[in-house]
């Protein structure tokens, strides 16, 4: 039985579906002022199924599923890609990685506090997914059933999981964007000095936060030889050289719970209204235009030489998403990749 404030909640929800049918359920939860994980959590007992904390082992168990479909974004940008999972390898209760030809995966399971799988009827079957939120009821990361994927596996999965009794939901407010120092107070000197020195590129991270920088700040102070400001329309046209000569991409799109990562050709590019897409038969990628304020070419040594990336940004400094060529550890960068990036500054300078 729903509670007196559920209740309240699910009779909104049901006039602003009626409203606005075609609302999708993050939408609808940012209009409503709730977490999305709460209108979720409105179906348990009908449409959703809540499931117990043992991410390790749910995320141990799915390749035995077979081919499935997951979702990770960011309030700006979908990325949806289909697969196997393949190499699963969580460290403990805060830290995973999945490695496969397909699903690629860096997973922050400390973010991770709710989890449902959750069937929504359709016109001929269901549509069945297991979806995770953090704690302030964001989805991090959603895996859906698809028609190669082993259904007996996944509802078995399923069962296996699901909680005894339901959660408590306790939602927490969001985290708070931190406001840079000022440029004044960063030491650009040893900035650039360490910048110039990174052997991998993981080792970006741990640098912004030895000189208490923020990420778009430090790519704005660093200098054009390591990070130059281009225009924003420079990231489609990134993505029409790639999917024209067929150079291979990783797009990397992420939240603070999941970064999801595509590795391959990109070739069948849409434009909709508001909105950039590619649609290709296993990758889909969904990126609203309105979003993205701010775009970087930026170069990181390595072992292996010259790592460049483009890496574009919202207007609270948030990464929208990041775009290598395609690599692995212990192999310079594609000769194609870095011409192609070179074009686009090129064509951002005339």
């Amino acid at each position: 039985m729903l509670s007196h404030s559920n209740t309240e909640l699910a009779t909104r929800w049901s006039r602003l579906r009626g409203e606005k049918p075609a609302l999708r359920i993050r939408d609808a939860a940012a209009t409503l002022g709730v977490g999305e994980a709460e209108l979720v959590a409105l179906g348990v007992g009908q449409t959703a199924t809540p499931l117990t904390a043992d991410w390790r082992g749910i995320l141990n168990d799915m390749p035995a599923v077979g081919r499935v479909m997951c979702l990770t974004r960011n309030e700006h940008c979908v990325h949806e890609r289909h697969g196997r999972f393949e190499e699963v390898d969580v460290k403990g209760a805060h830290a995973g990685i999945v490695l496969g030809t397909d699903i690629d995966l860096r997973l922050f399971l400390g973010q991770w506090k709710h989890g449902f799988a959750v069937r929504e009827p359709l016109k001929q079957g269901e549509r069945l997914s297991l979806q995770f939120f953090d704690g302030a009821g964001e989805a991090v990361h959603k895996i859906y059933a698809t028609d190669e994927t082993d259904r007996p596996a996944f509802d078995a999965l399923i069962a296996r999981y699901t909680a005894a009794t339901p959660p408590e939901m306790k939602i927490a407010p969001g985290a708070v964007d931190t406001a840079d120092r000022p440029d004044s107070e960063i030491d650009l000197e040893g900035l650039r000095a360490a910048w110039r020195g990174m052997k991998d590129t993981h080792e970006f991270f741990g640098m912004l936060g030895k000189f208490k920088v923020g990420r778009v700040q430090a790519l704005r102070l660093v200098g054009e030889d390591l990070a130059r400001e281009l225009p924003v329309r420079s990231l489609r046209a990134t993505f029409e050289a790639a999917a024209a000569d067929g150079t291979p991409v990783m797009v990397f799109v992420g939240n603070r719970g999941c970064i999801q990562i595509h590795t391959g050709p990109v070739k069948r590019l849409v434009a909709t209204p508001g909105w950039f897409n590619v649609l290709d038969p296993d990758f889909n990628l969904h990126l609203r235009d309105e979003g993205v304020v701010r775009v970087f070419s930026v170069r990181k040594p390595t072992e292996d030489g010259i790592v460049t990336s483009l890496e574009a940004f919202d207007a609270n400094g948030r990464n929208i998403l990041l775009m290598f060529g395609a690599r692995k550890p212990g192999k310079p960068e594609l000769e194609d990749w870095r011409t192609i990036v070179a074009n686009v500054e090129k064509q951002a300078a005339s």
